[in-house]
């Protein structure tokens, strides 16, 4: 099955490019032949429902898993099969915005957020903490360097991630779920800072999400998995795939429809 696509990519760069890949575990094929492009300073969406291989694609695009047999280019650097070891060049061009945060527990925020530039630059001590401060301000936390995550709200751990994720100034951004585990209050708050740093410092970012308020508060355009045929069966803007799709699935799942009950 082809998939739906009205991709208008108006000549921009592509930041992120997928091309056949095969993914799997245990010999069972989860996406097969998958391809897409992500474009230069775009909010792209990855959606589906449970199984289509969400998470499986987004560990891929992150290089934790190496596929079966496809390629991934991250600005222009291949990461797949004998390309593998260009994964340290790639390292920081982008941040990844993990489900639970991924913040370490016995660290205060400021740490957790100075914990890359410690790692991966030469920077003074005094430098770094300028930094942590300006990330911290970045995403309307000034004022809590020295709090634990524990101290804090559940939408503050997921800022303080995004604090993380952005220290190392990177041009792309993968978040996994950022609404999970957030209340609809605080869940549009992020998703107003997320449209607020994709607009002022003109990052990609690559969402993993399931939620309809989200997709259609930030996307730009989204592919949609699909278990059943492992692959892509849309791509285009969620507005327009919600009024003129000709799947049944898609249009199912972007109008919040369900199959009558035979009772």
């Amino acid at each position: 099955m082809e998939p739906e696509n009205i991709t208008q990519s108006d000549n921009k760069p592509v930041a992120i490019k997928v091309r056949e890949l095969v993914a799997g575990y245990d010999n069972e094929i989860v996406l097969n032949k998958v391809t897409f492009d992500v474009f230069q300073g775009e909010i792209f969406v990855i959606l589906g429902s449970s199984g289509c291989g969400k998470s499986t694609l987004l560990k891929h695009l992150i290089g934790l898993i190496d596929p079966i047999s496809g390629e991934i280019e991250i600005g222009g650097i291949k990461i797949t099969g004998k390309d593998r070891r260009n994964l340290q060049k790639v390292f920081r061009k982008y941040g990844v915005l993990f489900q639970n945060s991924g913040l370490l527990s016995s660290m205060t925020l400021a740490e957790n957020v100075a914990l890359p530039l410690q790692q991966y630059t030469n920077l003074t001590d005094k430098y770094i903490n300028t930094l942590v401060k300006m990330k911290l301000s970045l995403v309307n936390l000034s004022g809590f360097e020295n709090h634990l995550p524990s101290e804090i709200s559940g939408g503050m751990r997921k800022r303080a991630g995004l604090a993380r994720a952005l220290s190392l100034n990177p041009s792309i951004l993968f978040f996994d779920e950022p609404s999970a585990g957030l209340d609809p209050v605080t869940s549009a708050e992020l998703d107003r800072l997320i449209i607020h740093l994709n607009h002022t410092l003109g990052t990609t970012m690559v969402i993993v999400t399931h939620e309809l308020p989200s997709i259609f508060t930030v996307a730009h355009r989204v592919i949609m998995l699909d278990k059943r045929i492992r692959g892509i069966i849309a791509d285009g803007t969620p507005q327009y795939l919600r009024d003129h799709s000709q799947n049944p699935y898609v249009k199912q799942f972007f109008n919040r429809e369900v199959e009558p009950l035979n009772l």
